[in-house]
């Protein structure tokens, strides 16, 4: 296990397309799996053992399941002298009966001997993104194929392997928690700032940033470094809410419970987007890029940035070629065709966003939808070839906008 690196969260994993017999209960209704060699490297060949196991299943763009439980992992034939049949057992539960013949299982060991058993839909976001973060380069078949991590594939956690990670719910455990702490200190008795203050103190953290020599590295260091304050400021208001307790006049309340919990999960969605419109904007500035964030259009449509401005675009003798617009959404999931519809004068729309591995089908409609993905260049290399073909960096579009407004 390396600090820092996927190895930190995952020994092992083993791979599979699940096949009708393991999903079809008309079938088959065994809540196992064979223990084949690859399981037994990730297990091992030990008498009985009971793993607390997390079941995901993934679906398209935005749908997930969660269960927790336990596997087994034991010999069906232990007192046989010269045979062994080693099986995986689990208990039924929702995310395999979602599962359809062709999905992705993926069966992963923790460090800690927690077990991920994911279910992921073929052909989807999630399964790009898990295939990437694991290194899986072979054409996957219906028998489980092993792949150690440390040993083999293990990327440093950056931003793409962090993304990908919290979106499992696994917590990421960063190091400069003590150098965070002093930025954070005079908001924990006070509460969060602003989104826009909060951004600001973000930037002004880091030294090594440069926006103008190096925009699309600027805006994932200003991103990381603003969600590092936001979970640790986070976990520091939650814990003293749980201190204080979730009750009305004496009497426990569960009102106050999921009223409180709302809070924090709407909290987290709206401060993401918020944040990285601030970082762009603050990059839009350094570069001399005139623009207008938030304008009203057609039909109180608010696209997130026109460029040069939204004078220039209320004026209908202003050329159309040199009219940009850039929606901004930090995860497309299904939310991009929002986009579409805002700012009609201009044909082809553009959308920064800060997704890895997006499925090649959301893709190609986006481009048969004239919509032009712009993505920091590193998370570039999550996407297939053919679609980095088609992607434009942050530099690019910054480019791209300072020629339309030299013209």
């Amino acid at each position: 296990m390396k600090k820092g690196f996927l190895s930190q969260y995952f020994e092992a994993i083993a791979i599979k397309r699940l096949s009708s017999v393991e999903v079809d209960i008309h079938k088959s209704n065994q809540h196992e799996f064979n223990g084949s060699k690859p399981l037994r490297n990730l297990f091992g060949s030990y008498r009985l053992n009971e793993y607390p196991v997390t079941f995901l299943w993934l679906g398209s763009e935005n749908e997930g399941i969660t269960e927790e439980g336990h596997v087994t992992w034991y010999d069906a034939r232990e007192k046989h002298p010269t045979r062994s049949e080693w099986r995986l057992y689990f208990k039924s539960n929702p995310v395999i009966d979602w599962a359809q013949e062709g999905d992705l299982l993926i069966v992963a060991r923790r460090p800690n001997d927690q077990v991920y058993l994911i279910v992921v839909k073929a052909d989807s976001t999630f399964e790009n993104q898990l295939l990437w973060l694991f290194g899986v380069i072979d054409e996957i078949s219906f028998n489980f194929n092993f792949q150690p991590i440390e040993d083999g594939h293990d990327p440093k956690v950056d931003f793409a392997v962090r993304y990908i990670l919290e979106e499992l719910g696994i917590e990421i455990q960063d190091p400069d928690s003590v150098l965070i702490d002093t930025i954070i200190e005079p908001y924990i008795e006070k509460g969060f700032p602003t989104t826009k203050e909060f951004s600001i103190i973000a930037r002004n953290s880091l030294n090594d940033a440069n926006p103008i020599e190096y925009p699309d590295l600027t805006l994932v260091k200003w991103m990381e470094q603003e969600e590092k304050l936001f979970k640790r400021l986070e976990r520091y208001i939650v814990q003293d809410k749980i201190n204080q307790g979730f009750n009305n006049a004496g009497a426990n309340d569960i009102e106050d419970f999921i009223k409180f919990s709302l809070s924090v999960h709407n909290r987290r969605k709206s401060r993401v987007g918020y944040a990285l419109e601030n970082h762009l904007e603050e990059i839009f500035i350094q570069n001399d890029i005139k623009h207008t964030r938030g304008a009203v259009t057609e039909n109180k449509s608010k696209p997130d940035f026109l460029f040069p401005d939204i004078s220039f675009y209320k004026n209908p003798d202003f050329p159309v070629s040199n009219l940009t617009m850039l929606g901004v959404k930090s995860t497309c999931k299904d939310r991009w065709r929002q986009v579409l519809s805002e700012a009609a004068r201009i044909d082809t729309k553009h959308l920064l966003t800060l997704e890895p591995g997006i499925s090649e089908n959301q893709t190609k409609e986006m481009q048969s939808s004239n919509l032009r993905l712009v993505l920091p260049k590193l998370l570039h290399d999550t996407y297939s070839t053919a679609q980095r073909s088609w992607l434009i960096n942050l530099e690019e579009f910054i480019n791209l906008v300072k020629d339309r407004q030299m013209g």
